[in-house]
């Protein structure tokens, strides 16, 4: 896959998204691609390594919540991995501040090195550590948005990420497998927070299903 192949495979999954992309982000997404596939090469981040596979499952799902992200101003991922979803949202939302984090210090140097190549800092930064749910200990930002990926199941994810919310921000879970509307509904309150969000949507060229979830504090009287 050449950069114009990739350019216009990029295009074309994000029209059947219905997802209107960052003018330049193209060029900038192929060279994420590019250092992804090299570092993976010699330092194990991802087991997604086909270069339409990446572009699909990690690139595209990636840029699939930006309705769910779009007019924060800070946005914390937990378990960011090798960067997903939060390096393709900073590459769409140049303005929307990105703190990435995990617990696998090579994932941590790669997202280091990703946000020099690409120019990202100061507005993107990379913590090597373990979320806890204490971020003035571990010297974490409550964020407007609070994302994963599929870290976790939901319901322990809404007892971690409370923990980082801004006040009035929104907590996001990317799951693979589709959870009943009913019982995330169950598992939010359980952590003082209202499911305010669900929506399906399925990857444009395998067809993949995925859910999005937000939840966020209940206003209060």
């Amino acid at each position: 896959m050449d950069n114009r192949e990739f350019e216009a495979r990029l295009a074309e999954g994000a029209r059947a998204m219905g997802l209107s992309l960052t003018a330049g982000i193209e060029e900038r997404l192929w060279r994420l691609k590019e250092e992804l596939l090299r570092w993976n090469a010699r330092v194990n981040l991802t087991a997604i390594t086909a270069p339409e596979e990446v572009l699909e499952k990690h690139f595209l799902d990636s840029l699939a919540v930006l309705p769910e992200v779009a007019g924060a101003a800070s946005l914390l991922d937990l378990g960011a991995g090798a960067g997903f979803p939060g390096l393709p949202l900073k590459l769409a939302l140049p303005m929307l501040e990105v703190t990435l984090v995990d617990a696998v210090a090579k994932k941590v140097g790669f997202l280091k090195h990703a946000i020099a190549t690409l120019g990202l800092a100061p507005g993107a930064r990379a913590l090597h550590l373990r979320a806890e749910g204490r971020p003035d200990k571990e010297g974490l930002p409550r964020a407007e948005v609070v994302i994963s990926r599929a870290l976790m199941e939901f319901g322990a994810w809404a007892t971690l990420g409370e923990s980082y919310l801004a006040p009035g921000g929104r907590l996001v879970a990317m799951l693979g497998q589709p959870l009943p509307r009913e019982e995330a509904e169950h598992l939010a309150a359980a952590s003082g927070l209202a499911l305010i969000g669900a929506r399906e949507y399925r990857l444009p060229f395998s067809g993949a299903s995925r859910q999005v979830l937000v939840a966020a504090r209940p206003a209060t009287a």
